[in-house]
Formats: structure tokens, C-alpha cells, sequence
């Protein structure tokens, strides 16, 4: 089944429908924990905030959240019977202060400009905000906050011409089960019917998956404007769930033994499919690999150990190099084979590599460390940061920066 809309969003009525019905069903839920506490960040209780504006996360744009001048956030609502209630914004929880007539209030510290989960924490009870978007995150449903960021339009909606997102299925003979694919196509795709397009396979973090770079990421916008301005080319993008259980036997974690469930789902199922149901290059130096934190380190293994099938890897903000638990002392000879004893033959292999990181990411000096090495080595890696820390905002000027190197 293809799922689509002319502005680039596959968020259609099916999905706008259950959204609705999914936020009820938080509310009731959340509302019967908290002693049937009432929200309605949506309504003003008579009060009006000047100089705010609504994020465009919100569902109502005349309710809250608000955005004010300095980035800082306005949180707003009602639960008359509940005790305690705080906003979990980016990991720092506000205590809200509440009123006689049971409307609770707090305003955030300024944040920076980004896309920023936040939950409600009622009575100790921990739910998406009914008065916002939802998006699948954290390994569970979150509310979230965009809050712009000057000189970054070509995130937003342009008056350009805009490709297609399709949702599809494809049955996976690894897990024997139907799996979900996003597919961007540009704007060209079904008018120029003999042209074959280079592929990128992008890779979400963990917790999330193949919505992630659609609505959160905001790819097809990215795409859209870059191609409209000439600075990137062409190319089908697709965005994979490259959450895979791992079998019995075939180990785990950042290790090319640890991605062999995964290589053989996106070797074995998903290219195939891909291949068969579009038009899209079916050689090394036509596809790409990509991805962020845990899609980084699947985007490096798979990539680099398999340079007959990818010739263009990036990795954003991967905790492979150090940063998170359980990584330390890497090996980059060990980890990928020939990249510093047969710097030559490797580097002939790719077209591009490429790395990034947010500057206030606990990987970015781990980071830092190893693209220094790889570079002082010979190896052809090209790296940036961007402010931030682990984070969309960051992830989204990553890919801006790739897309615009691919296929040259």
C-alpha cells in the first residue's frame, strides 16, 4: 500500500486518525492514574501569553506550549485533582507551579533551536502531552517541541517541487514477518520514467525507527530544497527499521559480528526489494549508507567491510568510537580490516566517507580522536560538527552536508 501527500508528508488521514485516537487513549490513561486529572494545555483558562508564538508540534496553534522570545518554553495546563505534576524536557524535569482553580505552569530554561522530546509527568505518571504531536522516540510515544533556527529553511517547507514519501511493506524471510520501509522519491521520479536514480539507505537510532528521518529528520524537505537550489543530486532515499532481533549465536553489540542479523536483513531482504520495485542503481558507486548513533555504527561495519555494495558510508554522531558504555580502545584496523594497512586499497573502495558529531556530545572528543588518527593515516574521511548534542538538529545538518557530496 502506498501512503502519500503532495506536501511531503505521510502523516495521512489513516495516520491523523490514530493519532487522534492514541492521544485519547494517553489522556483517559494518564487522566485515571492521576486521579482522573484533566489536561488542556489547549485552552487558555482566560490567560493569554504576549510576544509567544506556538511551536508547530502543537495540534492546537492558538494553545500551548509556547515559544518565547529567548527560546524558552511556556508549559500550561489543567489537572484540578492531581499533586505533583512536572514537564520532562530533554531529560530536566520542571516542578509546575499550580493555581486555585487546578491550572499548573512552568516556563523551561531557553533551549537551543531543535527538535525536543518532552513528556508530561503527572502524579509520577510519565505520558505524552494530548496538546502536541506525537513521535515515536525514546522507545516509546513522545511529545516534542520544534523550536526554528535561523538560517536553516531548507528543513522547511519550500515553494519547490516536492517528491513523493511512500510506505511500503516487504516480507522479510530473516524475521518471517511483513516489514515497514519509507521510500523518498524526487519530484522528477514519474514523469522521467527511463531514468535510473542513485539509493541512499539511512539508518535511524536506537529507540526509534524508519519514521524517524521522515518526521523528525525532516529528509524529504531536505531533499526537496537541495535539489530545487542544485546543490545535491537526484537520488531515491530510503529509510529502513533496522531493528532487527538478533538470532541465537550471532552475537551482539558495536561488532561486525553483532551486525550480522542486520547485514543479512538489509543484504538479503531490503536492497532486493528496493531493487525490484525501483529504479535505482544497483552498483557500489550508486548507493549510499548512512545513519545516526546506532545507524552510524551499522552504516560503518556494513559499509566498510562490504565495499562491493556501498561506496558512499557517513556516520553521525556514532558512539562506536568511544562515549557510551561498553565502547573503549577501538581498533579501526581491527574493527575494518585493511582501512590502515591497505590505506590505498581502501580508499580507492569509496567515493565518499564521511563523519559527524554535536559539538556538546559526549562522543564528539572520542570522536575527534578517531577521524584525527584515520586522517594522520591517510585514510580520505571528511568530518564535521555541529552545535548541539545528541540530537535531530544536528542529525539533520549531517545529511544536509552528505546529501550534497553523493553521486558527484
Amino acid at each position: 500500500m502506498l501512503l502519500y501527500s503532495k506536501n511531503n508528508s505521510y502523516i495521512c488521514g489513516i495516520k491523523s486518525i490514530y493519532n487522534m485516537i492514541k492521544g485519547h487513549s494517553l489522556l483517559l490513561l494518564a487522566g485515571l492514574m492521576a486521579c482522573n486529572a484533566a489536561f488542556a494545555q489547549g485552552q487558555f483558562g482566560g490567560q493569554t501569553l504576549p510576544n509567544s508564538v506556538a511551536p508547530v508540534t502543537n495540534i492546537n496553534p492558538n494553545g500551548y506550549p509556547r515559544l518565547l522570545a529567548d527560546n524558552s518554553v511556556a508549559f500550561r495546563l489543567r489537572a484540578p485533582e492531581a499533586k505533583n505534576v512536572q514537564i520532562d524536557l530533554c531529560g530536566r524535569k520542571y516542578d509546575m507551579n499550580r493555581s486555585e482553580d487546578g491550572w499548573w505552569s512552568v516556563t523551561s530554561q531557553p533551549q537551543v533551536p531543535g527538535f525536543h522530546y518532552y513528556s508530561l509527568v503527572v502524579d509520577g505518571v510519565s505520558t505524552a502531552d494530548p496538546a502536541s504531536e506525537s513521535f515515536y522516540g525514546c522507545s516509546r510515544w513522545s511529545s516534542a517541541i520544534e523550536i526554528p533556527e535561523k538560517g536553516c529553511d531548507v528543513f522547511e517547507t519550500q515553494q519547490v517541487a516536492h517528491g513523493r514519501v511512500s510506505e511500503l511493506r516487504y516480507f522479510s524471510a530473516y524475521t518471517e514477518s511483513w516489514r515497514p520501509v519509507l521510500v523518498y522519491t524526487p519530484a522528477s521520479y514519474d514523469k522521467d520514467i527511463d531514468k535510473v536514480y542513485p539509493v541512499v539507505y539511512i539508518h535511524h537510532g536506537g529507540g526509534e525507527d524508519h519514521r524517524g528521518w521522515v518526521e523528525q529528520g525532516r529528509v524529504a524537505n531536505i531533499m526537496d530544497n537541495l535539489i530545487a537550489q542544485g546543490k545535491a543530486k537526484e537520488m531515491v532515499v530510503v529509510c529502513v527499521n533496522s531493528n532487527v532481533p538478533a538470532k541465537a549465536g550471532s552475537g551482539g553489540g558495536y561488532s561486525w559480528e553483532g551486525m550480522q542479523s542486520y547485514k543479512t536483513e538489509l543484504t538479503e531482504n531490503i536492497l532486493p526489494f528496493i531493487e525490484k520495485n525501483f529504479r535505482v542503481g544497483k552498483d557500489a558507486r550508486h548507493r549510499a549508507i548512512c545513519g545516526l548513533s546506532m545507524g552510524g555504527g551499522q552504516s560503518f561495519y556494513i559499509g566498510l567491510r562490504m565495499p562491493e555494495l556501498f561506496a558512499n558510508v557517513a556516520l553521525f554522531s556514532t558512539g562506536i568510537f568511544g562515549g557510551i558504555a561498553g565502547s573503549s580502545n577501538f581498533d579501526s584496523e581491527k574493527e575494518i580490516p585493511g582501512i590502515y594497512s591497505n590505506t590505498t586499497g581502501f580508499n580507492k573502495n569509496l567515493d565518499t566517507f564521511f563523519i559527524s558529531c554535536g559539538e556538546q556530545d559526549p562522543r564528539i572528543n572520542f570522536t575527534r580522536t578517531i577521524v584525527s588518527q584515520m586522517q594522520v593515516k591517510g585514510v580520505k574521511v571528511r568530518f564535521a560538527s555541529y552545535p548541539g548534542d545528541h540530537e535531530w538538529q544536528v542529525w539533520r545538518k549531517s545529511f544536509n552536508e552528505y546529501a550534497q557530496m553523493l553521486f558527484k
